[in-house]
C-alpha cells in the first residue's frame, strides 16, 4: 500500500430492524476495499434528506456501489409497480443514483456491483427488467436452489463473453471467464453512455463500462467481492480499481496541499 491511502465511499442500505432504521453494509464489500483495493473503506449513510454529492466529493477518492437484496425502485426508470414494494430501498436510490452522475462528470472512479450495476444503468438513463427469468431467451440467474450453501450460491455458474477492446479486455486479455451468478433482475434498455463489457451466453449484459469516463468505472453484474483472493479476475479488477483511485488520492491531496 502506498503511502497516500485513498478513501473509498460505500454507499449503505436502509434496512428496518424492529422499530429502528439502520445503515448497513455487507463485511465483503468493506473487506473487498480494504484488502484488494488497498483502500480506507468510508461508509455512507442513505439519510433522508440525503448527504448531497457536494459534501461528498471532496472527501473521496473513489466509490464502490454494492449489490443488495433490494431493488432500484421502477420509478425511477418508468417501471411498472413491483411484486413486493418491500424489497425496495428508495432511501438508497435517493443518495446513489445523482452521486453516481455527479462521481462520473468529476472523473472519481467507480466500481459497481450487482444492485450497483443496475443503479448505474438506470442513473445514465437505461431501464430494467424486473424479473429476468420471465423475458423469452433468457435463463434464470438467481439463486434458485442454490440458496442453501454460501459455497454454491457463489460458485461459478456461467460464462460471460468479453466484449473485444473494452476495458475487461484490456485488464485480463481473455475472451471468457467463469462467473457466480445471484441476481433476478437485469439491464433492458443499457443507458446510452454505457456500453457492453460482457454477456452471458443467453445475451443477458453482465458488464458495462463508458466510453468517454475520466477514470476507472465498470459495472458488473456477479459478485467479485466474494473471496476476491481467490480469484484472478476478480483480483485484477480490484486492483485496477485501487490503481485509479490512489491516482485519484495523490491528485486530491495535491490540490488540498
Amino acid at each position: 500500500m502506498s503511502s497516500v491511502t485513498p478513501v473509498v465511499g460505500i454507499a449503505c442500505d436502509r434496512r428496518m430492524i424492529g422499530d429502528h432504521a439502520f445503515h448497513m453494509v455487507g463485511e465483503k464489500y468493506i473487506a473487498a476495499v480494504r484488502d484488494g483495493a488497498g483502500a480506507l473503506p468510508f461508509l455512507i449513510p442513505v439519510l433522508d434528506p440525503p448527504i448531497t454529492p457536494a459534501e461528498l466529493l471532496p472527501h473521496l477518492d473513489g466509490l464502490l456501489f454494492t449489490g443488495s437484496i433490494s431493488n432500484v425502485a421502477p420509478s425511477r426508470y418508468g417501471g411498472h409497480e413491483p411484486r413486493d414494494p418491500k424489497l425496495l430501498d428508495e432511501a438508497r436510490d435517493a443518495v446513489t443514483l445523482p452521486l453516481m452522475r455527479v462521481a462520473a462528470s468529476a472523473g472519481l472512479p467507480m466500481f459497481s456491483i450487482c444492485r450497483g450495476f443496475q443503479e448505474l444503468n438506470v442513473a445514465f438513463g437505461g431501464t430494467l427488467h424486473q424479473h429476468l427469468s420471465e423475458i423469452d431467451g433468457f435463463e434464470d440467474h438467481s439463486v434458485g436452489d442454490r440458496k442453501r450453501s454460501l459455497e454454491r450460491q457463489y460458485g461459478p455458474v456461467h460464462d460471460v463473453i468479453v466484449t473485444p477492446g473494452g476495458v475487461l479486455d484490456s485488464l485480463l486479455g481473455m475472451d471468457r471467464f467463469p462467473v457466480n451468478s445471484l441476481h433476478s433482475q437485469g439491464i433492458d434498455r443499457l443507458a446510452p453512455p454505457l456500453r457492453k463489457e460482457a454477456t452471458a451466453p443467453d445475451g443477458a449484459i453482465e458488464a458495462v463500462s463508458m466510453a468517454d469516463a475520466k477514470a476507472f468505472l465498470l459495472g458488473v453484474q456477479w459478485h467479485p467481492e466474494w473471496r476476491h483472493w481467490e480469484n484472478p479476475v476478480s483480483k485484477a479488477m480490484f486492483a485496477a480499481f485501487g490503481d485509479a483511485v490512489r491516482e485519484h488520492a495523490k491528485t486530491r491531496r495535491g490540490a488540498t496541499g
